[in-house]
């Protein structure tokens, strides 16, 4: 599968987009320092969303996610809520990945989130709103995540991940040299893999592979993302804190969204200048102040989407004939102290040969983000006569969701298969 002309780099890539042992062993091959264990579950975070105090940050403070994911989509097995010896094997097989694995860019940081439709299995009421997955908008025909879970694994380490994951599958029989006792395979069977990707360079080196993009190669080689410039910047983020539920069983635990986003980016970089683009990514005041150089490592760690940005958005569409992606989606995504509340964790892919984005939101209800949504959809924007609700609208017109799902992400000691109540 891999031709031994590939250099190192190459290898690696390809090895997480296609998984399997076979891409395992050419990881293993090229691994050059062991991966740090872990430790017992009691001593790691009790929120599994709880990654950053051990990720990396870039010069301005800014949170840097580790450059390799995968999202396994679980089913399980036979009808009807879990035994207790299904809970058992649940907590074994996560038991040991918190083990092996150290909770950290280094090792492996996961979290396994549950649907609507596992709960539905129960006959009791879930304790915590978790509505069903649904169109956000007018225009898209997304399919939906109704299989019962969603285990995410992220890492530096392309190794660590997928022995990780062969390991969970029932396909190997160690850990990071940790005896595998009960893998997530006794009780789910896997109905969906995806693959995620993020940091400067990746989606430059991937450009050529997919569609989506123009030829030519547009993509900047210091963007972490297909659209050329930098997101997830702190000061517009929701803090872990801020995204936590605060009361119930589920204390400590968050809800999250994934979507995944289709990208046509033929007329983004074809059709659109450099000025155009930092108007319908960021706003038309970023551009006419050149605010933003580059991929916009020039902001810090604020994007400059501002109140005025904001509040002016009608008198810039009029002036401009066009709006800003993020000026229209933090209209919504502020509490009444200011604060930010969806905590952003989306990477780009390449799934199925096509540019993609595969787009977690945290939040403490899933409200909140669809609030965000229909801010970000400007429909209200539309009776401006240059506003449709694809063109000059954001981002809209190069993005396609094929995609949603709704999770409840349990904190850590109910992660193994929990009920409604959290018993």
């Amino acid at each position: 599968m891999f031709d031994r002309d590939l250099s190192r780099r190459d290898a690696l890539k390809l090895a997480v987009a296609t998984g399997g042992a076979t891409a395992l062993s050419a990881c293993l091959s090229e691994a050059e320092e062991p991966v740090p264990r872990g430790s017992p579950s009691a001593e790691l975070p009790e929120g599994q969303h709880r990654w950053n105090d051990f990720l990396n940050t870039d010069d301005a403070g800014n949170h840097e996610l580790p450059p390799h994911h995968v999202f396994l989509s679980l089913a399980l097995d036979g009808d009807g809520p879990p035994t207790e010896d299904d809970r058992a094997a649940v907590e074994s097989a996560m038991g040991t990945l918190d083990r092996a694995y150290q909770w950290s860019h280094a090792g492996l940081l996961s979290s396994l989130a549950y649907t609507p439709a596992y709960f539905g299995r129960f006959d009791a009421d879930l304790a915590y709103p978790l509505p069903d997955p649904r169109r956000l908008s007018s225009f898209e025909t997304p399919e939906f995540d109704t299989q019962d879970a969603l285990l995410h694994l992220a890492s530096d380490r392309p190794d660590a991940l997928l022995e990780a994951e062969q390991a969970l599958l029932g396909e190997r029989e160690e850990m990071n040299g940790l005896e595998v006792e009960t893998s997530l395979s006794a009780v789910f069977s896997v109905t969906l893999r995806r693959t995620g990707f993020i940091g400067a360079g990746m989606p430059a080196e991937r450009q050529g592979e997919v569609k989506g993009i123009p030829s030519g190669g547009p993509v900047p080689e210091e963007s972490p993302l297909f659209m050329g410039f930098k997101a997830g910047f702190r000061g517009n983020q929701a803090t872990e804190s801020a995204v936590n539920i605060q009361e119930g069983p589920f204390a400590g635990g968050t809800t999250k969204h994934l979507a995944t986003i289709r990208q046509r980016l033929d007329d983004w970089y074809g059709e659109q200048d450099f000025e155009e683009r930092v108007m319908e990514m960021f706003s038309p005041l970023h551009a006419e102040r050149g605010l933003v150089e580059g991929v916009g490592n020039d902001l810090g760690d604020f994007s400059g989407v501002d109140e005025e940005v904001v509040e002016t958005i009608r008198e810039q569409a009029r002036n401009f004939g066009r709006v800003g992606h993020a000026q229209k989606a933090a209209r919504a995504n502020r509490d009444a102290d200011g604060e930010p509340l969806l905590l952003r964790r989306h990477v780009e892919s390449t799934d199925d040969g096509e540019a993609s984005l595969h787009f977690p939101s945290l939040q403490r209800n899933i409200e909140s983000f669809e609030a965000v949504r229909e801010a970000m959809n400007g429909a209200d924007l539309t009776d401006i006569p240059t506003i449709r609700q694809r063109v000059n609208n954001g981002i809209l017109e190069y993005i396609f969701v094929t995609r949603r799902g709704n999770y409840l992400v349990p904190p850590r000691s109910l992660r193994a298969l929990p009920t409604p109540t959290g018993t």
